[in-house]
């Protein structure tokens, strides 16, 4: 696997034969992260007859040995000095180091520690390849028997006819023949084939004596030696399914090289050994506890569990206190461990700081109880759970919040779901059209698909079996791969469709099998596609009834492999969370994998979303860094088809869930019920009411309607009354109407800055009309207006920083500032405290301090006439306060609705 190793075992020493010395292994080769657990890699048994197809030639003289090589190797009379050119200077180069066979000799040469041989013809371009093909014979006629190292460090491109051809092995033909027939190019079958001939001869044996161990020994060291193209891949992986059908290999050992590298489930004290606990007894309890819960758990919980008590509680309590010998924690200890619980290694938040402290109480209170049962075993590791119950206490306020994110998760990627299913169908539908088309031509023929002329071009290695379809687009020039990018959209398409119209879990996806397809007949006859969900999280099987769309889905995928193969393919599937690999079975989610079909992996199902929501950015901007997620797709089906009308409980059953909550959790997204009752008592009240109040408005109607918010206006803000009803305000007191200004003074169209208090209380006198009459109503309303207390209207006025002064003028025309306010108007009337004028909008002596004014002491100012009593206006401001108002509005008052 990528990015894993391997053992640091040396270089390999193998049989060989009665002449030449045995090397046995130094050492077992080292555990790594991909541990065999089912094969053990080991050098294969010495053979109780060495091959020797061309007989005894460890002590062979070197003429002889070149005559050999040029009869063999060459059918022409005239090419056979080709083949004793190369290899005269190849044993006379082994004759200058000492031994008595050419095995000792070559031992002898260093060459085995991975000097290649064409070395010792230095800047000699000629003799270099005539020392490299010289050294590719002895290895095939079984002359010397180098080791992987000293093999590999040199280059073959003819390596297998040339070993087959001294071999005369019909086992090792028929391996070739398999290999042959594999659906891949020439390279990737010739290198099945070097890999076999390789390892038969390094192991110097025959291809019947070649065992699983043997050939995993092979694999591992070539990739600790990195031998495998630089991509840390394991060597032989695709010889190893065809020896395994072969019947070479028992049946016990894995269909795949893979099978045989992966690791496997580990043992519990395997588990808690990893984390390195200091303490022995502590450890020791820890995996006497976690192999006793592990009778109900499955494996993938049963590892959870062991990374929070050892990861995550017991390794951080003995970096914060190294001497802390048992369970009982001291406050500092426990305080300090909850502290670094809360932010994660990278210095973020923990979101989930419920599971380590639930694990921890849940290992205390066990203690308790079977402490009770067993003492001699448990009472000595008993002690207060340092997890109050009010550690806990904000376990559903944080589940709450958990369900908020899950909600908004849902909200934002439900109108992306139709763009994303709509783009991978036309994706995948375009190639699909675009691969029939280019199917119909020869390889540099031109055809039209789509409106667009394309060129159908060769492959570079035209032995393929399956020739792969590529095709060029004459307008821009793109090479396009028609066939394996036909191929990934369909299955990208299968995927989405499938958690789209189905609501499945990524698990399950891949557990689908050609078997999960069922028909039942109802009584009426009619028959219903089923799909069987096989037992996944909650070990409940369940029927899902196949609508048309996903009907449709599942055909294709079941044609499209009847296509390729005939049949559905039998394989096995790796569950990654069990660590265990499935029995044979006709996975509808599988592709070609190490040379043999494979179920798909939950990796496989993410990394196909992700690539489609980012094909989409290029388009769709609201894609820009949007992750759907297999359960995305499962919450959204969940939510449509509640929100929809299906009763809650059929929909938990669709969806395997065994607790009707779970299901209310994923469709509260969008409160459906709530929606939908409101939606109805609206149209009901619609109903009632008269059809004529439906008419069509006339146009001074609808002009009254637009105008209604300009004319319907209270001093600082708009009335919130509805339209043609009468205004509360009217004939409001001015108490009142300071609280509306209050709340309304954020609206004013004004820069004002503070007005400091009122040197005196406003006086009582009632602002009137021009013929003096008190404030009223039209008609003889005398109800008095009270003044508001100067510390009421500073602390009711303010409103942003700012005090605001309110007065009311009369009924009738009022002259202010040239113009008459018509209809019982609200002013606010603003003059310079002690100069006797109005203040105008843009007079300079602004700001010189206020005082509230009737309307008719205009009259005294203009000498019109005697002004009002002595009292009538009363300042409002000392004359050293700061700016009192830039600008004074005055709005339109309101007309009584008889």
């Amino acid at each position: 696997m990528p990015g894993s190793k391997v053992g640091n075992s040396q270089r390999i020493k193998g049989p060989t034969t009665n002449r030449v010395r045995r090397h046995q292994g130094e050492g077992p080769v080292p555990e790594g992260i991909y541990t065999p657990t089912a094969v053990t890699p080991a050098l294969p048994p010495a053979p109780s007859r060495p091959p020797r197809s061309l007989g005894d030639l460890s002590t062979m003289p070197a003429e002889e040995i070149v005559q050999l090589t040029a009869d063999h190797f060459s059918n022409s009379e005239a090419l056979k000095w080709k083949q004793r050119s190369a290899m005269r200077p190849f044993l006379h180069h082994l004759a200058a180091f000492p031994g008595a066979t050419w095995q000792e000799r070559w031992e002898a040469s260093g060459h085995d520690e991975g000097r290649p041989v064409s070395d010792a013809a230095g800047d000699n371009k000629y003799l270099h390849n005539q020392l490299n093909r010289a050294t590719g014979y002895a290895f095939a006629l079984r002359l010397v028997r180098p080791t992987l190292l000293g093999f590999r460090c040199n280059r073959f491109f003819h390596y297998s006819p040339w070993f087959r051809g001294v071999a005369q092995d019909p086992w090792l033909e028929e391996f070739c023949e398999r290999a042959d027939q594999l659906p891949m190019s020439q390279a990737r079958r010739g290198r099945a084939k070097f890999d076999v001939c390789c390892a038969l001869t390094v192991f110097g044996i025959d291809l019947k004596d070649l065992t699983p161990e043997a050939l995993l020994h092979y694999s591992v060291e070539s990739r600790k030696h990195d031998l495998t193209g630089g991509n840390g891949c394991f060597g032989a992986a695709l010889s190893w399914p065809i020896l395994h059908e072969m019947g070479q290999f028992p049946s016990s050992t894995p269909r795949s090289l893979r099978g045989a590298v992966t690791r496997g489930q580990i043992p519990v004290d395997e588990a808690v050994d990893r984390h390195n606990v200091r303490n022995r007894e502590v450890r020791d309890l820890l995996v006497e506890y976690i192999h006793r819960r592990s009778a109900g758990l499955d494996y993938s919980t049963l590892r959870q569990l062991t990374n929070l008590l050892v990861s995550v509680f017991w390794k951080q309590i003995e970096k914060i206190n190294p001497d802390q010998g048992d369970l009982r924690l001291s406050e500092e200890t426990f305080t300090a461990w909850k502290e670094w619980l809360m932010v994660l290694p990278d210095g973020k938040p923990r979101l989930d700081v419920d599971g380590p402290m639930m694990a921890v109480r849940a290992l205390y209170l066990d203690l308790h109880t079977w402490s009770a049962a067993e003492p001699e075993r448990w009472a000595k590791w008993v002690a207060p759970c340092p997890i109050l119950d009010s550690d806990l206490r904000w376990f559903q306020v944080r589940r709450r919040r958990l369900q908020e994110r899950m909600a908004n998760r849902t909200r934002d990627r439900q109108p992306l779901l139709p763009i994303l299913s709509q783009h991978v169908t036309d994706t995948w539908h375009r190639l699909r059209s675009l691969l029939d088309a280019a199917l119909k031509v020869e390889n540099g023929e031109e055809f039209t698909a789509e409106g667009v002329t394309w060129l159908r071009v060769s492959t570079k290695d035209q032995r393929h079996n399956r020739p792969p379809v590529r095709a060029v687009n004459r307008t821009t020039g793109e090479l396009v791969h028609i066939s394996r990018d036909e191929n990934y959209a369909f299955w990208q398409w299968a995927i989405i469709e499938t958690l789209r119209l189905a609501g499945v879990r990524a698990e399950e996806l891949t557990e689908l099998t050609h078997l999960s397809v069922r028909q039942y007949q109802r009584p009426n006859g009619e028959v219903v596609a089923l799909l069987v969900i096989s037992p996944s999280k909650s070990d409940r099987e369940r029927v899902v009834p196949m609508a048309a769309e996903l009907f449709h889905v599942i055909a294709q995928i079941i044609r499209r492999h009847r296509h390729e193969h005939g049949a559905v393919p039998v394989c096995v599937r790796y569950d990654p969370h069990e660590k265990t690999w499935s029995e044979p079975l006709p996975y509808l989610f599988q592709n070609f994998h190490g040379g043999t079909q494979r179920g798909m992996s939950t990796t496989t199902l993410w990394r196909a979303i992700r690539r489609a929501c980012e094909a989409l950015t290029r388009t769709h901007p609201q894609f820009e860094g949007v992750k759907f997620a297999p359960h995305d797709f499962r919450r959204l089906f969940a939510t449509e088809l509640v929100n929809n009308g299906l009763p809650i409980h059929i929909g938990a059953a669709l969806l395997g869930h065994l607790d009707i909550r779970t299901t209310r959790g994923y469709v509260a997204v969008f409160n459906e019920d709530v929606i939908s009752n409101y939606q109805q008592f609206l149209a009901r009240r619609r109903a009632e009411r008269p059809m004529e109040e439906y008419r069509a408005p006339t146009s001074e109607e609808w002009s009254d309607f637009q105008e209604h918010f300009d004319k319907r206006r209270i001093e600082l803000g708009s009335c919130g009354r509805p339209y043609g009803t009468p205004c509360a305000h009217e004939h409001a007191p001015l108490t009142e109407r300071s609280r509306e200004n209050a709340q309304f003074s954020g609206r004013i169209e004004s820069s004002s800055t503070t007005v400091s208090g009122c040197d005196e209380r406003c006086s009582p006198t009632r602002l009137g009309g021009p013929g003096g009459s008190p404030v009223g109503s039209a008609g003889g309303d005398r109800r008095p207006v009270r003044a508001l207390p100067a510390d009421r209207s500073r602390r009711s006025g303010r409103r942003g920083g700012r005090r605001l002064l309110s007065g009311v003028a009369g009924r009738g025309e009022s002259p202010v500032n040239g113009s008459f306010l018509r209809d019982g108007s609200v002013a606010v009337v603003a003059v310079p405290a002690g100069r006797g004028r109005f203040l105008e909008p843009g007079d300079p002596s602004r700001g010189q301090g206020l005082q509230l004014l009737d309307p008719r002491d205009r009259q005294t100012q203009e000498g019109q006439g005697p002004g009002p009593a002595s009292g009538t206006g009363r300042r409002c401001s000392e004359p050293g306060d700061r700016e009192a108002v830039d600008r004074i509005r005055i709005h339109s008052g309101h007309r009584r609705t008889q």
